[in-house]
C-alpha cells in the first residue's frame, strides 16, 4: 500500500553540523535543505484503499493460472481496441476526504454510454472466481465511479466489470447504474474506515521522524574507522548517491551503517529502509543492532520487520494454503486487521522488533498465517530486514512494492561481495530433461501430445552434441516454441482443473521451472550463456510377452541452462529505483571488478575505511613451500598436519582451518586425528542445518581449545564473530580459486571478451576475496591478538599480495621442506 506522505517543503538554512556530531561541509550545506518537511496529506491508491477496507474471507493460494503481466496488458489492449474512437483509456482520477488523497487510473470510459469500465483478465471458468475477489473488483470500480462523477459533475453513471478470457478472447460484462449520491456515500464510508488508520500512520511518521532527528548513537563513542564509515553513509544518503564502502571486519559495520541512515531518513523524507543480507547470520546481526538502537531510546517509534522464507514460517507444512485445508488461511482477511494492529503496537511502542519469534507469537494469538502477516506488514513498517532476493530477484517482492507504491527507499547491502554470485543465480534458469521425463509419466492424457513434442525437440538439441558440455551461440527457436506451447497447454489445463496435474507435484514443479526458463529466455543477451550438459544413463526396459526379460539401453538427457554471467544490467535497475544505496563489505577490491559486474551507478562514491587494527595484533605467515593445487594435495597433507599441530602446541587455543573442498578437509582432519589424537577436532559437514551450525560455533568458547575444520567460502568463513580468546588463529590452505572446469572456462572466455581480464574476473578476484573474508574472523576488536597461516606458494606472487589488506604485515614461513616454484 502506498503510504507515501505528500509533503510541503519550507525553505530554511541548513545546520552547520549533521546529527551525528560530524561536520557537514559548506559544500554539502549549500546543496541540501536540511529543514524537515511537514506532511499534511496521506496518499493512498484506489486499489490499496479497497484491499484494506473491502478484502474479506479466506486466504486462498490454490494454484490458479492467472494471466501473466504481459498477457494482462495484451488483454487490456484487445478490449480497448474493440471500443469506439471516443473511448478514453487510463483515465487519471483523484479525490480527497479530509486528509486522505485517493488516486488511481480507471481502465476505460465511454462518454457516449456514460459507462466506466474496470477490465480484469482471466483464464478458465469465471464461475470459480472467489466471491471476495469479485467484491474487491466492485469496490474498485465504485470508487473510480465517484471520483469521475465528482470530476465531471455527473449525477449518475453506469459502472461495468469487464472480464476478458485471454484464451477464448470473449468478454463477460457485468454492469449496473449508480447515482452519484450513493457512490459518494460509498467512497466516504471506505475512506472513513481507512481514516483512523491514516491518522495513525501520519502520527507515527511524524513521531518517527522527530525521534530519528534526535537519535543518539547507542555506544559511548564510535570505534576507530566506524565514525568514518557512518559519516560516509550519512552524506551519501543526503546526496541520494550510491556508496560502496570497504571496511575491515570487526569495526561494527552493521550499526555503523544503520545508525547514520536512520538519522538521514527525516531529511530525505524516506519511507522505508531495506537492509538486505546474504545469510541468516547477517540478518541476525542487523536485528541485534536495531534492537540495541531501540533499547537505547525511550520507546523509539521505529517499526522493524524481519522477512523469512515461506517454508520456515509455515505452521502447517502438511496443509495447502487455502481455507478448506489450513485453519490459518480460513477467515485470514477477517482476522488480519486485529493481528496487524497488535503487530504494529508491538513494533512501535514496545522494545521488540518484529522478528520471526515475535511475529509467530502474534500470528498464533490471532490465528493467522505468520508468513502472510509479514507480507502485509511490509507496507506499514519502517525498516525491513530480508534477503538479497527480496529486492534484487527477477520477481522481487520489495522491489515490486516499492515501485508500485512509489516509496522513497534506501537500500543497505550487507557483505556485498556476495551479491555477484547470488545475483547470477537469480537470473539463471535450468531445465533438467531427466526430471522432465519423470514428470511426463504423471501427466494426464490431455497433456501427452504437447509434452511428447517438447521431448522430441529436446532430444534434437543434444543428439549431435560432440562434447558432454557445450555452449551454443543462440537460443533454439524450435525448442523455445515447443516449450511455450507446453506452458500454454498446461496453463489451460490447470485453469479447468485447479486441483492440480499430478499427485506428487512433479509436473507442476516442471511447469514452474519452464515458466522461469521462458521468462529468462526473453532477457537473453551477451550477459549470459546458453549451455547444454549431456548426460548419458543406462535405462532398464522390460521386453517380451510371456517371459519378461530386461534389456539395458542408453538414454541421453540434456540439462539446459541459461546461465547469467554478468548481472549488471539487471541490478542497475534496482539501484536506480532506490533514493540511495550503500553496499559494504571487508572485501570489495578491486573496484573495477565490482563496478563492471554489479552495474553500479557511474557517480557511485567509494570509500576504503582505514583499519583500526595494527600489524602488531596479527601475525600473517605465508607458507611458501607447500602447494595446495589439486595434483599436489596428497603430498600436502602431512606438512599441513605438522604445521597445525606445531602451532597448536606452541599456543593452545581455538583455531579455524579452511580448505577448498570437503574431500580435502576430511583428508587433513583424519590425518590430524590419527597422528595427534590429543588435539580436539570438529568438522563442518555438507548441508548443515542451522542447529548444527550453532553447535559448531558453540565449541569456540573463551576457555575452549581445538581446531574447527571448515570449507572456504562456506557458513563459517564470513559473517561470524568470535572475538578475544574465542579464536586464536586461522589456517587457510587454499587460494580459494574456483574449480577449473568447462563452465568456468566459458565464463573466463566471456569475461576476457567483455572486460579483457578473464583469469582475474573468473578465478583470482573471487578466490582471494574468500581468503580475506576467512582471515577476517581472527581480529575482531582492538584488543585481539592472532595468527594467520596462508598455505600455498602462490601467496607470494605480487599480484596476489596487492589484493591482501594494507595493514597486514606479511612474512614468509617455511616448513622443513624446500622452497618450490610452481605456476598458477
Amino acid at each position: 500500500m502506498n503510504n507515501h506522505l505528500i509533503a510541503h517543503s519550507t525553505a530554511g538554512k541548513a545546520d552547520s553540523t549533521d546529527k551525528l556530531g560530524i561536520e557537514v561541509t559548506s559544500e554539502i550545506a549549500s546543496e541540501l535543505d536540511l529543514d524537515r518537511s511537514h506532511p499534511t496529506k496521506y496518499a493512498v491508491s484506489v486499489r490499496a484503499l479497497c484491499e484494506f477496507t473491502a478484502k474479506q474471507g479466506d486466504l486462498d493460494l490454490r494454484f490458479s493460472p492467472a494471466p501473466s503481466a504481459q498477457e494482462g496488458i495484451a488483454g487490456h489492449g484487445i478490449v480497448t481496441s474493440r471500443r469506439p474512437p471516443h473511448y478514453q483509456t487510463e483515465v487519471s482520477l483523484s479525490g480527497g476526504f479530509r486528509h486522505l488523497l485517493v488516486r488511481g487510473r480507471a481502465d476505460g470510459f465511454d462518454p457516449a454510454q456514460n459507462q466506466l469500465e474496470e477490465i480484469k483478465t482471466f483464464r478458465g471458468d469465471l464461475s470459480t472466481m472467489p466471491d471476495n475477489h469479485r467484491q474487491l473488483h466492485w469496490a474498485q470500480v465504485k470508487i473510480y465511479g465517484w471520483l469521475l462523477c465528482q470530476k465531471l459533475g455527473f449525477s449518475s453513471i453506469r459502472l461495468a466489470l469487464v472480464y476478458f478470457d485471454i484464451i477464448s478472447r470473449k468478454e463477460t460484462l457485468l454492469s449496473e447504474t449508480y447515482d452519484a449520491g450513493s457512490l459518494k456515500q460509498y467512497f466516504e464510508d471506505k475512506c472513513g474506515c481507512f481514516l483512523g488508520w491514516a491518522e495513525q500512520e501520519l502520527a507515527h511518521r511524524a513521531s518517527r521522524d522527530r525521534a530519528l532527528t534526535s537519535l543518539r548513537f547507542p555506544h559511548s563513542s564510535f570505534r576507530q574507522g566506524q565514525r568514518q564509515l557512518a559519516e560516509a553513509v550519512y552524506k551519501a544518503t543526503l546526496h541520494g548517491r550510491c556508496l560502496i564502502a570497504q571496511a575491515p571486519t570487526g569495526i561494527g559495520k552493521t550499526i555503523g551503517t544503520i545508525f547514520p541512515l536512520l538519522k538521514a531518513c527525516p531529511e530525505q523524507n524516506l519511507d522505508k529502509v531495506f537492509y538486505l543480507t546474504a545469510k541468516t547470520s547477517g540478518r541476525q546481526l542487523a536485528l541485534d543492532a536495531l534492537t540495541l538502537i531501540k533499547n537505547n531510546e525511550q520507546a523509539l517509534p521505529l517499526r522493524t520487520l524481519e522477512l523469512i522464507a515461506r517454508e520456515k514460517a509455515c505452521e502447517h507444512p502438511d496443509k495447502a494454503c487455502h481455507g478448506e485445508s489450513c485453519p490459518l488461511a480460513s477467515g485470514f482477511y477477517d482476522r488480519l486487521p486485529q493481528a496487524r494492529n497488535a503487530a504494529l503496537a508491538t513494533g512501535t511502542e514496545g522494545m521488540a522488533v518484529l522478528d520471526r519469534s515475535a511475529l509467530r507469537a502474534i500470528a498464533r494469538e490471532h490465528q493467522v498465517c505468520p508468513y502472510y502477516l509479514s507480507q502485509d506488514l511490509i507496507r506499514w513498517c519502517d525498516v525491513i530486514v530480508g534477503d538479497y532476493n527480496h529486492y534484487f530477484d527477477l520477481s522481487a517482492m520489495l522491489y515490486g512494492l516499492a515501485t508500485t507504491n512509489q516509496w522513497r527507499i534506501t537500500v543497505l547491502v550487507d557483505e556485498a561481495h556476495n551479491l555477484l554470485e547470488r545475483a547470477r543465480k537469480m537470473y539463471t534458469a535450468e531445465l533438467d530433461q531427466a526430471s522432465f521425463r519423470i514428470a511426463r509419466r504423471f501427466a494426464p492424457l490431455a497433456l501427452k501430445k504437447v509434452l511428447d513434442r517438447l521431448n522430441r525437440c529436446w532430444n534434437e538439441l543434444h543428439k549431435n552434441q560432440v562434447h558432454d558440455y557445450q555452449v551454443h551461440a543462440a537460443l533454439p527457436d524450435k525448442f523455445i516454441t515447443a516449450l511455450e506451447q507446453a506452458i500454454t497447454t498446461i496453463t489451460d489445463y490447470l485453469a479447468k482443473n485447479p486441483t492440480g496435474i499430478d499427485g506428487e507435484g512433479k509436473l507442476q514443479s516442471f511447469y514452474f521451472d519452464a515458466l522461469h526458463f521462458s521468462r529468462v529466455s526473453e532477457l537473453f543477451d551477451g550477459h549470459s550463456l546458453f549451455d547444454i550438459t549431456k548426460d548419458v544413463t543406462k535405462v532398464a526396459r522390460i521386453t517380451g510377452n510371456r517371459e519378461k526379460s530386461v534389456s539395458r539401453n542408453t538414454r541421453a538427457n540434456g540439462l539446459l541452462c541459461l546461465r547469467n554471467i554478468i548481472p549488471a544490467v539487471f541490478l542497475a535497475q534496482r539501484f536506480a529505483a532506490a533514493q540511495s544505496t550503500a553496499l559494504f563489505s571487508a572485501t570489495l577490491t578491486p573496484r573495477h571488478f565490482y563496478s563492471d559486474t554489479l552495474g553500479l551507478p557511474e557517480n557511485a562514491a567509494w570509500i576504503d575505511v582505514q583499519s583500526p587494527f595494527t600489524a602488531e595484533q596479527l601475525t600473517v605467515q605465508i607458507v611458501s613451500d607447500i602447494s595446495t593445487r589439486y595434483q599436489h594435495r596428497d603430498d600436502s597433507v602431512s606438512p599441513i598436519v605438522d604445521l597445525i599441530s606445531r602451532q597448536y602446541k606452541t599456543k593452545p587455543g581455538n583455531y579455524l582451518a579452511f580448505f577448498s573442498s570437503f574431500e580435502y578437509l576430511q583428508k587433513i582432519a583424519l590425518s590430524l586425528k590419527t597422528r595427534y589424537p590429543d588435539i580436539p577436532v570438529w568438522e563442518q559437514t555438507r548441508r548443515m542445518e542451522e542447529a548444527e551450525q550453532d553447535q559448531f560455533l558453540a565449541r569456540f568458547t573463551l576457555t575452549g581449545q581445538g581446531i574447527g575444520f571448515a570449507v572456504l567460502g562456506g557458513s563459517f568463513a564470513e559473517g561470524i564473530d568470535l572475538p578475544g580468546k574465542r579464536l586464536t588463529g586461522a589456517f587457510i590452505a587454499t587460494l580459494g580459486l574456483p574449480q577449473v572446469n568447462p563452465v568456468n572456462e566459458q565464463i573466463k572466455q566471456r569475461m576476457s571478451a567483455i572486460f579483457g581480464a578473464g583469469q582475474d574476473y573468473t578465478y583470482l578476484f573471487p578466490g582471494i576475496q574468500k581468503v580475506v573474508q576467512a582471515a577476517g574472523r581472527v581480529i575482531r576488536t582492538h584488543l585481539d591478538q592472532g595468527v594467520i597461516y596462508l598455505i600455498d606458494d602462490r601467496f607470494t606472487r605480487p599480484d596476489i599480495l596487492r589484493l591482501l589488506p594494507d595493514w597486514w604485515k606479511v612474512e614468509q614461513y617455511k616448513t622443513t621442506r624446500g622452497k618450490i616454484n610452481l605456476p598458477l
